[in-house]
């Protein structure tokens, strides 16, 4: 059975774009990998867990800053090249990207030397318009800003019909 892990597709509107926040894995395997290295903030879970439970919980571990938003939209699954399941969701929200508080891990590095060394599991975050986006996340979450950018716009014609026809 693959694993899965939930997680979730931060955006904001800026200007007439959205933006999408990416986090950047650390520790010294991805230090210098950039495009196709970038993902949204998840986290593996289990059978019987809450996937929407745990997308929230480890936003809040990777980021340092709990959701208080109560509506999350689903935007379904993907399937990574490794076989693993992201389910994600998407909440629209603004937070300062340059002051995440990740928590660590802990590895033997360099291999075989028999020191432990401790990385944040997320180096960097950053805010990016959806064409930046698609070139820095995972591959495979790429149809995940595609979802987000139809969905978004869905909602946005929706309360501007609302708003023009009470």
């Amino acid at each position: 059975m693959p694993k899965t892990s939930a997680g979730i597709v931060a955006f904001r509107r800026r200007q007439g774009t959205i933006e999408v926040l990416l986090v950047h894995p650390g520790g010294p395997l991805w230090r210098n990998k950039d495009e196709g290295a970038w993902s949204i903030p998840k986290g593996e879970y289990v059978a019987g867990e809450n996937a929407e439970e745990v997308a929230r919980k480890e936003f809040g571990e990777e980021l340092g800053v709990q959701l208080t938003q109560k509506n999350l939209f689903p935007l379904g699954d993907v399937r990574q090249r490794g076989g693993k399941i992201v389910r994600a969701f998407a909440v629209e929200t603004d937070l300062d990207a340059r002051n995440i508080q990740s928590n660590t891990f802990e590895i033997e590095w360099p291999p075989r030397s028999g020191r432990r060394q401790t990385f944040p599991e997320i180096d960097r975050a950053g805010w990016f318009e959806l064409v930046s986006a698609r070139v820095k996340i995972n591959q495979a979450q790429q149809v995940l800003l595609d979802r987000l950018e139809s969905e978004a716009t869905r909602l946005m014609l929706f309360a501007r019909a609302s708003r023009d026809h009470p």
